[in-house]
């Protein structure tokens, strides 16, 4: 069960420094969390090195804890380099054992693509549960609260956000899309997270 990190009733979207402020998004008052987090060093100048042309998309099943051994196998077959597997398996290794700790589950959808278009532009809610989201290169996801549908705002790469879905929310208080990168040329590197529900 998540503890509580508030005494007075929270605000939809919690953000903060520390990976806790993720555990705040099971509360029936938030719809998204942030940890305004740094990519780690080596792995963000890593991945800014990465030929993106050059790698497969993964969609898998994985289930915490999962190895960074077992991911870097599957990162080399989609094409990654040696420079970032390790430090890239480690990250989404320890993302997925975060994640699993604030949502309760176990097993999820694992996606980490190349975008170039502008997939999701519409801001939205998805029908999950939750979804972990994070950025490793290139812009990150925006965010509005439907309250406020003028003050868009955006999160840097390399930052996690735990969003909850309409399998929760009927109306959620808060949407959000990819940025629009069409025809700029601009590449993003995305992971998504979503637990598997029974």
């Amino acid at each position: 069960m998540a503890t509580q990190l508030w005494a007075q009733e929270p605000e939809p979207v919690q953000i903060a420094a520390s990976p806790e402020v993720l555990l705040s998004v099971t509360a029936p008052e938030v719809a998204l969390a942030i940890w305004n987090r740094a990519a780690p060093a080596g792995l963000a100048a890593s991945i800014d090195a990465l030929v993106l042309d050059a790698v497969d998309d993964i969609e898998a099943a994985i289930e915490a804890p999962i190895s960074a051994a077992d991911l870097t196998v599957t990162l080399q077959d989609a094409g990654y380099n040696s420079d970032v597997v390790a430090l890239l398996a480690e990250d989404i290794a320890a993302l997925a054992g975060r994640f699993a700790a604030v949502v309760g589950r176990t097993r999820f959808k694992l996606r980490l693509e190349v975008i170039e278009t502008d997939a999701c532009r519409r801001f939205h809610s998805d029908f999950v549960t939750y979804r972990l989201l994070t950025t490793y290169r290139g812009q990150a996801t925006q965010w509005i609260e439907t309250d406020r549908p003028d003050a868009v705002a955006q999160m840097r790469a390399g930052e996690v956000a735990i969003f909850k879905g309409r399998m929760l929310l009927d109306d959620p208080p808060v949407l959000h899309r990819s940025p629009p990168i069409a025809a700029t040329g601009e590449q993003r590197l995305l992971l998504v997270l979503d637990p598997v529900t029974e």
